[in-house]
């Protein structure tokens, strides 16, 4: 009942990932329509929000979303606003956001050989094909290797991990604070339309 007539193709998609139906600039609007009207107050939103961004900052791929939502738990903010807000970490963020948390991780570790962003998604690859291979060697005769996983922990997880959460931490704060005053002139707007179509409406009475 709420299949697609004609099923998407996997070309097809890898394509709707990179650039969702109607583009992305659709899917900014819908996500900023939502977390206008969401039913919580304005600060509750905001501490969502932030929660989300913040996430969205660090490798936790696959995780994010059970991340947000138990950080906006533990803030008191709105965890529907936090998996909204993970939106943030998106194709045209990410390699800024991994450029920038693998370079401050790394200067923070004082290694002098920056990995590059390339490098880090090629780590992910091979580290994904390993736990692959090694749950596979539960149930078959081959054996388990966890060189590439413990490099790829030490190399890229442990600096990016290390840069996106101070990068998160600033883009979170700063989510917070932009979209409060945001969040609550738009319930101002709101509530005085919601007043002017009351008052109106009693006039109208009143003429009869």
């Amino acid at each position: 009942m709420f299949k697609r007539r004609t099923p998407r193709n996997f070309r097809q998609s890898v394509m709707n990932f990179f650039i969702p139906g109607g583009g992305w600039g659709r899917s900014a609007n819908y996500v900023m329509h939502r977390l206008r009207r969401l039913p919580d107050s304005p600060e509750r939103i905001a501490k969502g929000i932030a929660a989300g961004v913040a996430v969205s900052c660090t490798p936790l791929f696959g995780l994010h979303f059970i991340a947000a939502a138990s950080l906006a738990w533990v803030l008191r903010g709105n965890i529907f606003a936090a998996l909204l807000a993970t939106f943030f970490g998106n194709p045209f963020t990410f390699p800024i956001i991994v450029v920038s948390a693998l370079e401050l991780g790394n200067f923070l570790m004082g290694r002098d050989r920056l990995i590059k962003a390339y490098e880090a998604m090629n780590a992910f690859g091979a580290m994904w094909a390993e736990l692959g291979h090694n749950f596979l060697a539960l149930f078959t005769s081959r054996s388990a290797h966890w060189d590439k996983l413990a490099k790829f922990g030490w190399d890229v997880f442990l600096p990016y991990m290390l840069g996106g959460t101070i990068i998160g931490a600033i883009c979170g704060v700063i989510a917070y604070f932009l979209s409060l005053p945001l969040i609550r002139a738009y319930r101002k707007r709101k509530l005085k339309k919601i007043q002017e179509r009351f008052e109106l409406a009693r006039q109208n009475d009143a003429r009869k």
